[in-house]
């Protein structure tokens, strides 16, 4: 078994969706990013990545690349759940938390477990997104970005046999 930890933040702007585990979420700013910025996909990203020792999502996708300009981030995690796979694990379970003030994310929680779900080709019950705000604190407490914490556990391939 490995486990991987991941975090990501982004500055919110006007003129960007928000965009969290692949899913367009209504709110008044998105998130500021060479990709489409899903926080929650990049650190669930860094979390495959590092549970796996194969680096982070910098190494992999270079934010000065221009092949992942606007790209969707769920895009960069199918790639990744590839090299995982490609380096004989899989997923037991996803383990997520997004902080963010505003819009209340409650509405959205099953359609984002769900497209998380669908995009790394696991069952939802192996999916956990919990949200949580910063309650004024910080800048994402004040509304200037959103961050994300992700905990993966992986198993050896050949261990699920």
């Amino acid at each position: 078994m490995r486990i991987g930890h991941g975090y990501d933040i982004h500055r919110l702007v006007a003129d960007r969706p928000l965009v969290l585990g692949g899913v367009i979420i209504p709110a008044e700013k998105g998130e500021a990013g060479h990709s489409d910025g899903d926080a929650l996909v990049h650190a669930i990203i860094d979390a495959l990545l590092g549970a796996a020792a194969l680096s982070d999502i910098g190494t992999h996708f270079p934010p000065g690349d221009p092949a992942y300009r606007d790209i969707k981030s769920t895009e960069l995690l199918a790639k990744t759940m590839k090299l995982v796979k490609e380096a004989g694990f899989s997923v037991a379970n996803v383990d997520s938390t997004v902080i963010l003030e505003q819009p209340m994310l409650k509405p959205h929680m099953q359609v984002i477990r769900s497209a998380l779900a669908r995009t790394m080709n696991l069952e939802n019950s192996r999916i956990s997104v919990k949200a949580k705000t910063m309650e004024g604190l910080n800048s994402t407490g004040r509304g200037d970005s959103v961050e994300a914490h992700a905990v993966v556990l992986l198993l050896k391939e050949s261990d699920n046999q």
